[in-house]
């Protein structure tokens, strides 16, 4: 009796998009459930747009295929490997379905609509080909088509609301068990180019990724890497927990410590969301012991923060923009083409210390602390320059290691787009002098990304311009010859801006007798502690 042939082997599609991992895969155990002697086929596929890849610039290409990298290793170790193509998705699979017997197709759910086309076109071609499609939700910690349901059919559009819709659905599920895959029957393709399949691991180069800029890497992309370091965070968190603190590093953003945030893996999913959210529920809970402190919501606020956006987004196919977003208020900032002010920004040469040592390092290393975030986020809309969230937003998705979509969009509307919060107009609160002061207060962040300015006395570190000229040419940088004129006097565009924002609220007052449904904060609290806000200020109050 002749052995059963490669074409009659049933396989079971792994596809790779989102959740770069193995622990925790709710994908994986699909793809392995179901009858024996099915082999399981682990696949990733360039299409100009899975993983974030249509705007991409080399230090997010470069970490996406490390991630790729330790999952190709994992499988070549145990006789397969990930085979990767490029291609549409549709296409790629019908090859595959004629040359191989394709039982079954399983992937992480992409809640975002910018993967909806995608996804349906996908989905529809299963049904045509009767192959079992199975979509689990991994790269949230619920699903955010259940809390808009929950919600009335809408999404929750501030923070707050979104914490109470969540209360009634209960705790997300806690991790899977992880897979022996030493166990299981694991496919290893012959070379396919017809179909798209990559005879050799892609460089950044092959998939279209140039090198424009000096780089320093300070991630490493890829799962070992991703439960490594979330080891040394729930460390951190559990120290500060002992002493009854939590968030160490947004209370005191450490700005030049190698960084503690895990949003890098979080984003590509080579560390499971649930495996964190769950690991510092039960540091906290250890620390308890002995102790009548009680449970504190906050300690896991910054990964609601990232469910609240994420949910924000589903079914919304304009949120990454201004037009036709209902969720988003309509303001005329100036376009770019205006003058130079945005080709400064995204250079780093705005005259501004911190939002130029803030540009340096997100080019430089493709991260920058959620602090100065909102510094940039600040100066380039309402505080300074009038710029569109969107032309940020495009900035940080082509630069930012952690850029989801629905994140990144959701904080650029947040900061920028209400004008419904007066602390957002203190023309003092955020001046990036001031924010400097509060992040870092000696100046070190600006002397190691604007070396220029590492001879500047203290006094004059944040706000060059106001040093005499003796001490600019003692400090070995004049300003306007050595280092930028200021491209805008902040006391007088974020006056102009203020006075703009209010029109816009009272305008929206007087047609609609109330203030839009729109990303907003959820209070003035929520305003100041997320910016680093004093709790009050001379100009504000």
């Amino acid at each position: 009796m002749s052995s059963v042939t490669e074409s009659q082997t049933k396989h079971s599609i792994l596809w790779f998009r989102h959740g770069l991992r193995l622990h925790d895969n709710p994908s994986l155990h699909a793809a392995l459930s179901g009858e024996e002697n099915v082999k399981l086929l682990p696949i990733f596929i360039f299409d100009g747009e899975t993983a974030g890849t249509s705007l991409c610039g080399y230090n997010r290409m470069s970490y996406l295929l490390e991630c790729l990298s330790e999952l190709n290793g994992r499988f070549k170790a145990l006789g397969s490997r990930l085979h990767i193509f490029k291609g549409e998705p549709v296409d790629i699979f019908t090859k595959l379905k004629n040359k191989y017997n394709i039982e079954r197709l399983c992937f992480e759910q992409d809640c975002e609509p910018i993967w909806m086309k995608r996804d349906e076109a996908v989905k529809d071609w299963c049904r045509q080909n009767d192959i079992e499609c199975i979509e689990n939700v991994g790269h949230t910690l619920w699903d955010p088509h259940e809390i808009i349901e929950l919600n009335g059919g809408s999404p929750p559009v501030t923070f707050a609301m979104f914490n109470h819709v969540v209360s009634s659905i209960g705790l997300p599920p806690r991790p899977l068990p992880d897979v022996d895959l030493s166990d299981e029957d694991l496919a290893s393709l012959d070379p396919f180019p017809e179909a798209g399949m990559l005879e050799n691991f892609p460089s950044c180069d092959d998939v279209g990724v140039a090198q424009t800029h000096e780089t320093k890497k300070i991630y490493i992309g890829g799962e070992s890497h991703a439960l490594e370091h979330l080891q040394k965070r729930l460390k951190s968190e559990f120290k500060a927990f002992t002493c009854n603190s939590f968030l160490p590093n947004r209370r005191n953003p450490e700005l030049l410590r190698p960084p503690k945030s895990l949003s890098p893996d979080l984003r590509f999913g080579s560390l499971s969301i649930r495996k964190f959210y769950w690991g510092v529920m039960d540091s906290y809970k250890k620390s308890q012991v002995g102790t009548n402190k009680p449970f504190n919501p906050q300690i896991v606020v910054q990964l609601l923060w990232r469910e609240f956006f994420y949910t924000m987004s589903v079914n919304n196919q304009f949120y990454g923009q201004m037009e036709e977003n209902d969720i988003c208020i309509n303001i005329p900032w100036y376009p770019v083409a205006e003058n130079n002010n945005f080709s400064a920004f995204c250079q780093g040469k705005t005259g501004y210390p911190l939002i130029d040592a803030g540009v340096k390092q997100l080019l430089k290393e493709g991260w920058i602390h959620h602090i100065i975030r909102n510094a940039l986020a600040c100066f380039l809309t309402r505080g300074d320059l009038w710029i569109s969230w969107e032309d940020g937003l495009r900035f940080f998705l082509e630069h930012l290691l952690d850029a989801d979509w629905s994140v990144c969009a959701g904080n650029w509307m947040w900061v920028s787009s209400s004008a419904f919060e007066d602390v957002l107009n203190c023309t003092t609160c955020i001046d990036p002098g001031t924010f400097g002061r509060r992040a870092d207060p000696w100046g070190d962040y600006v002397r190691a990304y604007v070396p220029e300015l590492k001879d500047y006395p203290v006094e004059y570190i944040y706000e060059p311009w106001t040093a005499p000229l003796d001490v600019q040419e003692k400090a070995g940088c004049v300003v306007g010859k050595d280092y930028p004129d200021r491209i805008v006097i902040h006391e007088e565009a974020s006056m102009k801006n203020a006075k703009k924002m209010n029109m816009i609220k009272e305008q929206l007052l007087k047609e609609l007798h109330e203030p839009p449904t729109h990303c907003q904060p959820s209070d003035e609290k929520e305003a100041r502690e997320l910016m680093i806000f004093n709790k009050t200020c001379e100009a504000h109050g």
